[in-house]
């Protein structure tokens, strides 16, 4: 089985800058860490390796050329083998532009069964570059998975967590599941791990390379669009009434009278 894990460099910090012309995060001189969501997904992607050593497992990112460095953490803590697609053209990608570069990504590497993610990433909050994959790829999907329950020859069954609990569901191979915090933590790279990471070699893919739409990349290939961004102003603080029930419903309602 091949297990490909999607893996994005992050800022590591709150205090980001934004670019004003392009709406884009700034980000230059910002120390950067590997989203922890994507962490749980690689955590899951791993346990399957453990219960099943012929399993493999591949990471895949899209960043500028130094996410290599915190990539090579996830050799050191057991994936075989990781590439980066890093090319000026795919800069400013939304996620519609960004799912498109790693699904075609994907067909470039070839013969994959599980296609993981974290449900989303820290800067963005979209959780929607999982799901785009899926459909580039016209792949089954699973999203907000907890726990993979059983790996089958042809499926797997998965917990997938609801707003009211949770649903068990099986999926066909070759499928994406988009992974939340589950029961276990990422595990910490070995020192045999550190050692292989370190003389590894990180496969770079470019536009060129891919054979990419250029109309489909990149901050002029994607559809979102920011027009503008500013400070919401500070809400101020609220009103309590005391008193009598009856007597504070005619008050609000003569309150919301006011403003309708």
């Amino acid at each position: 089985m091949r297990i490909l894990v999607c893996i994005k460099e992050v800022p590591d910090t709150t205090e980001v800058k934004i670019d004003q012309e392009t709406g884009t995060l700034i980000r230059a001189d910002v120390p950067s860490i590997l989203n922890p969501f994507d962490m749980y997904a690689l955590e899951a992607a791993l346990e399957i390796k453990d219960e099943n050593s012929t399993t493999e497992i591949i990471v895949l990112s899209m960043g500028p050329p130094q996410a290599e460095k915190n990539l090579r953490e996830t050799i050191a803590m057991g994936v075989d083998d990781v590439y980066l697609i890093t090319d000026r053209a795919f800069a400013g990608a939304d996620t519609w532009a960004t799912s498109y570069t790693l699904s075609t990504a994907i067909k470039h590497i070839g013969d994959i069964d599980l296609i993981f993610a974290g449900k989303q990433a820290i800067d963005g909050d979209t959780a929607q570059t999982g799901p785009g994959i899926a459909e580039w790829l016209n792949l089954p999907q699973a999203t907000f998975v907890k726990k993979i329950d059983k790996i089958g020859e042809k499926a797997v069954v998965v917990e997938r967590s609801t707003e009211t609990g949770y649903e068990v569901i099986e999926i066909q191979f070759p499928a994406v599941i988009t992974i939340v915090k589950g029961d276990s933590e990422p595990r910490l790279p070995s020192l045999r791990g550190m050692m292989k990471a370190k003389r590894a070699e990180i496969h770079k893919l470019t536009s060129e390379l891919l054979h990419v739409d250029e109309d489909k990349i990149g901050l002029t290939g994607s559809p979102t669009q920011v027009r503008k961004i500013f400070t919401p102003e500070k809400r101020k603080g609220g009103v309590i009434w005391e008193g009598d029930p009856a007597e504070i419903a005619e008050r609000l309602v003569s309150e919301i009278e006011k403003v309708i």
